[in-house]
């Protein structure tokens, strides 16, 4: 499914006549004017997108400020915020999203995934961990408290009291603690946790927009990411927008690859990305202590 069929930037003579009318002095800061300059040596084309488009090229190539472009246009959820200067806005205005119909569906699905995003549930998940740490303590000792107990009822206002000596009876300790809070979570390492977010966070009929998702992710779970997003994108009506540096997403089937280091910006293949050659360049310099493994 395709939701966001072309994304278009300003052209390389707005961008220009923009820059001489708002130039200011030598001691102005580039970034004062982002994201007018990013894109001005580049010539970037109208970007064609498919079910799984790749934003690929090094640091500074702009992966991200594209998909923040595309992100603002369409008016899609996003939870971290991102840098942005006061002509974020005059820029975004010069920029053209088309979208086929059933957009309008698929929007309430749609969001903005990054590795900020992935960070913070991290970081919420290591906050619930330590008070579920906490809370298990503090059950551990009401269990051997309750279990031990010389308890007469008296009134029903014990009634409370009386369930929590019957249950720690008829249980062990750690029954007891597991039956009262949730077991799993802190079973799960950062990676393990950053692969659930994203399953979680993308649902059938939705576009989304993810920024370097391998972060956090083991090249195990980094092909394990790339089997549910392939299946997402054929089985359930998804669409990606990914900027990424790593190869297995990069070697994903049937996805279309956007090399933003080239002049002018083009469709590529993977195996022609210069960060590839240098990974394929180190492997085969060590052929020989691979032979063995």
């Amino acid at each position: 499914m395709i939701y966001l069929q072309r994304f278009s930037l300003p052209s390389q003579s707005t961008e220009t006549n923009f820059l001489a009318r708002n130039f200011e002095s030598k001691r102005t800061c580039y970034t004062s004017r982002y994201p007018f300059g990013v894109f001005l040596s580049r010539a970037v084309p109208a970007l064609e997108l498919k079910a799984i488009t790749i934003l690929c090229g090094g640091n500074g190539s702009g992966k991200t400020t594209i998909l923040n472009l595309m992100g603002e246009k369409l008016g899609l959820r996003r939870g971290a915020v991102f840098n942005r200067s006061s002509f974020f806005g005059t820029y975004l205005d010069q920029c053209q999203a088309e979208t086929a119909p059933s957009f309008q569906r698929a929007r309430e699905n749609s969001r903005v995934i990054t590795s900020d995003d992935v960070f913070d549930y991290l970081l919420d998940l290591r906050y619930m961990n330590e008070n579920i740490e906490y809370r298990r303590r503090e059950l551990l000792e009401e269990y051997t408290d309750a279990r031990y107990a010389h308890f007469q009822m008296r009134s029903m206002e014990d009634y409370d009291h009386l369930r929590q000596v019957v249950e720690a009876q008829r249980k062990s300790g750690s029954r007891y603690v597991r039956d009262q809070v949730m077991n799993d979570v802190i079973e799960k390492s950062n990676g393990e946790s950053a692969f659930a977010f994203f399953t979680k966070e993308i649902r059938e009929d939705g576009l989304y927009l993810l920024d370097e998702p391998e972060n956090s992710l083991s090249p195990q779970l980094q092909r394990e990411l790339v089997g549910f997003l392939e299946d997402s994108a054929r089985f359930y009506r998804c669409q990606f927008v990914i900027s990424t540096h790593s190869p297995f997403l990069l070697a994903m089937r049937e996805a279309k690859l956007y090399d933003l280091d080239s002049a002018p910006v083009r469709p590529c293949r993977w195996t022609e990305l210069e960060h590839i050659q240098t990974y394929w360049q180190f492997f085969r310099e060590h052929r020989e202590e691979l032979d063995g493994v």
